[in-house]
């Protein structure tokens, strides 16, 4: 098969790439890095010829709904439009396992983009996966100052190259709709979470437990981000993660 990876040069499009490669697919990566804009569609053209399908995982890093929207929304439509150009059958993208419970923020443009991709004629399937484990070290160095905090919350991470696999797999196969949700193998304390991956990178300073705010902090306490019981598992826990640290 002939697979494009928008977002194919961040986190999980590197994995992406090395799994369908690995497979023996022609692998096509769209962004900046290899002169593709997907805000504006730039580079696009040509570059979905023969493609059997797209795996969108583009990443924006962003707390403001404002940006998040314009983003994902934005990179979705140049996208389907070029998928409409080159006849491209199949449209995945990775979003967030129950991303409706938190609208706001970084969520409501996976949101735009769910609505985007289902309420577009290219045969689509997305894919719902939770929390990577990396996200205990996203928020562990999103503080500032030298100021770290250890939000609370209850969360499934998964791991990254996982989801990278089951990505691929869909890809092989036809168009889902919404695919089942992807989580990881077991429940963890996101606070718990962040200090441990604090202690594994050497740090010693204070990291006070706090109550993350607004719609995102109360659906993670309560556990409004955990996947449904049909949900597909993972394989590697936390805490496997965390012991093949280099630093750890």
């Amino acid at each position: 098969m002939k697979l494009a990876v928008a977002g194919g040069t961040g986190l999980t499009g590197a994995h992406l790439v090395d799994v369908a490669r690995a497979r023996g697919h022609d692998v096509v990566i769209l962004s900046r890095r290899t002169g593709v804009e997907l805000l504006s569609g730039a580079g696009l053209a040509g570059r979905l010829d023969g493609v059997d399908a797209v795996i969108d995982v583009t990443n924006v890093t962003t707390n403001k709904p404002d940006v998040s929207v314009s983003f994902f929304a934005g990179a979705t439509k140049s996208l389907l439009a070029a998928e409409r150009a080159a006849r491209v059958p199949h449209h995945l993208a990775l979003t967030i396992v129950r991303a409706d419970a938190a609208p706001d923020g970084y969520y409501a443009g996976k949101l735009v983009q769910e609505r985007l991709i289902a309420g577009g004629d290219v045969p689509w399937t997305v894919l719902r996966a939770t929390q990577f484990h990396e996200y205990a070290a996203l928020l562990f160095h999103r503080g500032r100052a030298g100021a770290h905090i250890a939000p609370r919350g209850r969360v499934q991470p998964v791991a990254a190259r996982e989801v990278a696999v089951h990505l691929v797999d869909l890809a092989e196969g036809t168009p889902q709709g919404r695919a089942l949700e992807f989580g990881g193998p077991r429940e963890e304390d996101l606070s718990d979470m962040v200090r441990r991956y604090a202690r594994a990178i050497g740090y010693r300073g204070p990291l006070p437990t706090v109550n993350a705010p607004g719609a995102w902090g109360h659906a993670l306490r309560r556990g409004a981000l955990l996947p449904g019981p049909a949900a597909v598992r993972g394989e590697q826990t936390f805490l496997e993660w965390l012991d093949a640290l280099p630093d750890a």
